[in-house]
This record gives structure tokens, sequence and C-alpha cells, in this order.
């Protein structure tokens, strides 16, 4: 009885050490830039980006890690996502429900670049010999918006977006990184899908 006492006790502590090391060993070390996820609703569209989001770790990021005059793909790791459930108008363009892949051309000075690629491609599907061909990423440019970037308030760690819509119709798309803000408008078009769908109820 003693010894079966025993052999189960020393079997009890077998597995459990098992279980212990192999959970261990299936424990992997946090992402160096997590993937983040921000939603919003605004009048009947909802928008959501997927990204992933690096950290400065005491870089310059704009100008050296991200060069001037490059496009880059707005994140890390894969491309970064936006979709719309409903048609929007971005930059006065009219553009279709469904997913876009979000482009960022920053400069040295002026205005940057906001590109959404209809192909949903990631910006090495335009890289050749190193170098980003522009003239081929716009052509699949669903939309391009220009935009004044600004001194960030605070220096922000990780690279963040936000969505905002004051009066439910309009929404705003805030990007956040290092030293720099930028955002670009998202016209919901709700007074155009309230007339489409008059007298329908």
């Amino acid at each position: 009885m003693k010894n079966n006492k025993f052999f189960l006790s020393a079997l009890t502590l077998l597995l459990f050490f098992s279980v212990s090391t192999l959970s261990f060993a299936q424990l992997q070390a946090p992402a160096a830039s997590p993937a983040a996820h921000v939603s919003q609703n605004v009048g009947f569209t909802k928008i959501s980006i997927d990204y992933s989001s690096p950290a400065v770790k005491g870089r310059k990021v704009f100008g050296e890690l991200v060069p001037f005059g490059t496009s880059w793909r707005a994140g890390a790791n894969g491309a970064t996502i936006i979709e719309f459930s409903t048609a929007v108008s971005i930059g006065g363009k009219n553009i279709g429900p469904g997913k876009y892949s979000v482009f960022i051309t920053p400069q040295a000075s002026g205005e940057w670049t906001v590109h959404l690629n209809s192909k949903r491609n990631e910006v090495y599907a335009y890289t050749k010999d190193g170098k980003v061909d522009e003239a081929a990423l716009a052509m699949d440019d669903a939309a391009s918006i220009k935009v004044t970037p600004v001194a960030a308030p605070e220096n922000f760690e990780r690279l963040a977006y936000f969505i905002s819509a004051e009066d439910n119709k309009v929404a705003t798309v805030t990007f956040m990184w290092s030293d720099m803000m930028l955002w670009f408008e998202v016209d919901t078009q709700v007074a155009q899908k309230m007339e489409q769908f008059k007298g329908v109820f």
C-alpha cells in the first residue's frame, strides 16, 4: 500500500513538472511591435484599422529610421489595413467599402502624403533595388491625401492610431508616433445615404 502511494505521488510530481516545462517552452517573448486594432462607428459606417505598433527605442524616427521622400507602411511587420463597411469620401474622392492598405510618404518639409492602396499591397510590392517606385504605387491609390504633420504635444513611444467623430458624420483618423502627428478626414456620407433610403422605411 505504501509503495502504491509513493508511486502515485511520484507520478503526480512527474506530470506536474512535465506540464510546467511544456508550458514554459511554449511561452514566447512579447512581440517587439505588438498587433493593435482600433475601430469606431461613424454615421452608418464602421471604420477599423489593424496595424502593428513599433516603439521608438531612443531612435530618431522620421528622417532616419523612416526616410523622407520614401513611402512607408505606416506601421510594422505586415501592412497597415484600414477598412470601411460602407462607401466613404476621402480627399474629395469616393471609395467603395472594403479594405485598403495604408502608406505614408513623409517629407523633410511641407506636406506628407497618406496613400490608401486599392490592392491591399505591402509597400514591398513597389520596391525594386531598395527603392520604392512611387509612380507605380500612386497608380494603385484608391485615394491619396496631402496632410500637414504637426509636432506632437509629447513624445509617443509607440505608434498609435485614433478615430474620432464629433458630429458622427465625418471621422478624423489620427496617426501619432515619436514627435509627430497627422490626421485626415473620412466623410461617411450620412446625408447621401439618408437620401438613398428616403421612403424605403
